[in-house]
């Protein structure tokens, strides 16, 4: 049976104290390191970002905390956090793959998709990362984990794929990596050193 994303799983992966592997203060310092890494390429404060499979839109109030005024566009493919959190909290009805064809008003200055793609299939993944390096300004905050990872939590679909499978995949649609899942979209190319560089797939 197809995983459902309802309000129990929520409950047991974000919630329960025998199952979250995440504390609020460690998401704290995982956002604002993300922020200081685009405005850092970007060379100003960050404006908009793009949360990908963002469930109930944990990274909203942290953001809105540190750049007040940014515009959030969350978008998730569980109905149950849509329907609860979607006009509250900015978040749209969409599967990752659909950024193939999804399009807003503007690019993000940060795209994040934390915790997703690793449930995937290859051709979802390829087909959301084309949107991806269309819609990015900035930095895309990629958190994946691989068969090289020990990993802890929901374990239901999990893809254990090769760290160069994602780099790969990554370089085909011009994410250059710049550390900690952090990769740069290819409008910020000129800005990339050459040692930088190097970490890229050849």
């Amino acid at each position: 049976m197809p995983k459902i994303y309802d309000r129990d799983y929520f409950d047991k992966w974000y919630r329960h104290p025998d199952h979250t592997v995440a504390s609020a203060s460690e998401l704290r310092r995982k956002i604002a390191m993300v922020v200081a890494q685009a405005e850092y390429y970007l060379g100003r404060p960050v404006r908009s970002v793009l949360d990908v499979g963002c469930g109930e839109g944990v990274w909203r109030a942290p953001l809105m905390k540190l750049r007040p005024g940014l515009l959030y566009q969350g978008i998730d493919a569980s109905e149950y956090a849509v329907a609860r959190y979607g006009r509250s909290r900015n978040i749209g009805l969409a599967r990752f793959g659909q950024l193939e064809y999804l399009r807003f008003d503007q690019r993000f200055d940060i795209i994040v998709c934390t915790d997703v793609l690793h449930y995937l299939k290859p051709a979802e993944i390829r087909a959301g990362l084309s949107g991806i390096s269309d819609m990015l300004e900035g930095v895309a905050f990629l958190e994946v984990f691989t068969s090289k990872d020990g990993v802890d939590g929901d374990m239901d679909g999990f893809h254990a794929r090769a760290p160069s499978w994602y780099l790969k995949a990554f370089n085909e649609v011009g994410l250059m990596p710049c550390g900690s899942h952090c990769y740069l979209g290819p409008r910020l190319e000129r800005r990339v050193a050459a040692l930088e560089r190097a970490q890229s797939p050849v």
